[in-house]
């Protein structure tokens, strides 16, 4: 019996002893869960920590200390000597660069994260309208920890497919992949909220545009295959053939949800160049701005032509600003590359023949009958 409760007594002390050395390591370090990087006087860089730090009591509080340097890691040093508690990063979920220090490039930043022993490919990579400091400084109303709401954030609208993953990993990966741009969440300030306002799209490591929130769903829709996605897409009367006409007049507002997507790239013409992208979506309708017999087979099947349209007409036109800015955020100079033998294609190279790649879209929507068909 007496050794019964020896053997039962052993776990129990491990596990007391274990509580009690993460509780004392905790109460002896200051956790950086984000850091910003803005543009800072005389060519320095300005660095943003938000940092969590626990008392005796295992309580915690967030403290944000901004300091500046030649370099990122050399103004973390400078933060950490304006700690009572030595500064450790390894539970950092969130870098963010501010929107001029991101035109001048980022290069050197993917860089060093990557190669810091500290930091994990899951940390989440975004852009800030502005400056990353007064985002971050900030006395929000309902915000406690700044940096765990940016992390909540992004991580929500990218599990909803509403934003492109951007962790450390991926946005590591279209930097040095020949043939792919950088597209990274866009966040801001709008008074007592932080809201992600669209995408940053790169040339290389230097931001050169943005795309609005509602137009980042067809960059989305261009580079992967959607599982659950949400959109609303507003289709015109041109885009509706007869009969449905006299039911949709003008435009109306269709939401579209659990969307799946299928999307294929083929080069076409390798001089041009030109590439057909086909994308199949599946869909329900859960609203629509129309009193429409949704009992009728026709009246479906215009519908999601007139959807097929509307989608085609959207993405072409964030291509052709993409286009513009000189930013393939799409992949097709690595669709390029993989087709043609001995391209020889260099990042310069590529981006000439971007400007006048043409992009034939076919999109075929099959909408479920749930939603407002039930």
């Amino acid at each position: 019996m007496k050794k019964s409760i020896f053997y039962l007594m052993i776990p129990l002390l491990l596990v007391s002893l274990v509580g009690c050395a993460e509780t004392r390591y905790l109460e002896q370090v200051s956790l950086i869960t984000l850091i910003g990087y803005d543009v800072g006087k005389e060519e320095e860089v300005s660095s943003t920590a938000v940092i969590r730090q626990v008392n005796p009591e295992f309580q915690s509080n967030v403290v944000v200390i901004t300091d500046e340097n030649k370099t990122s890691r050399g103004a973390l040093s400078e933060i950490n000597r304006k700690t009572t508690k030595k500064t450790m990063a390894g539970q950092k979920r969130v870098t963010l660069f501010g929107e001029e220090l991101a035109k001048q490039g980022i290069g050197h930043y993917l860089d060093t994260l990557s190669k810091s022993p500290t930091s994990s490919g899951a940390i989440l990579i975004a852009v800030v309208e502005g400056e990353t400091k007064p985002l971050l400084e900030h006395k929000y109303e309902n915000v406690d920890d700044v940096g765990q709401h940016i992390f909540k954030l992004l991580e929500q609208n990218i599990e909803n497919e509403q934003l492109i993953s951007s962790t450390l990993h991926e946005v590591g990966h279209d930097y040095y992949s020949l043939g792919r741009d950088i597209a990274i969440p866009l966040i801001k300030k709008d008074n007592e909220l932080i809201e992600v306002s669209g995408l940053a799209i790169f040339n290389e490591d230097k931001l050169v545009g943005s795309i609005s929130a509602d137009d980042a769903f067809f960059v989305l829709l261009s580079r992967t295959s959607l599982k659950d996605g949400t959109l609303e897409v507003v289709i015109k009367e041109s885009d509706v053939s007869t009969p449905l006409k006299e039911q949709l007049p003008g435009e109306t507002a269709v939401v579209l949800d659990s969307i799946k997507s299928e999307r294929t790239y083929k080069l076409k013409n390798a001089s041009t160049p030109e590439f057909d992208l086909d994308i199949s979506i599946e869909a329900r309708v859960t609203e629509i701005d129309a009193e429409i017999d949704v009992d009728n087979p026709t009246n479906v099947k215009a519908i999601e032509k007139a959807i097929s349209k509307s989608l085609s007409e959207d993405l072409l036109r964030v291509f052709a600003y993409s286009q513009e800015v000189n930013s393939d955020v799409y992949g097709l100079g690595e669709q390029y590359r993989s087709s043609v033998r001995q391209s020889n294609l260099t990042h310069d190279k590529w981006h000439e023949m971007y400007k006048t790649v043409k992009l034939n879209v076919h999109i075929d929507t099959t909408v479920v009958r749930s939603g407002v068909f039930e």
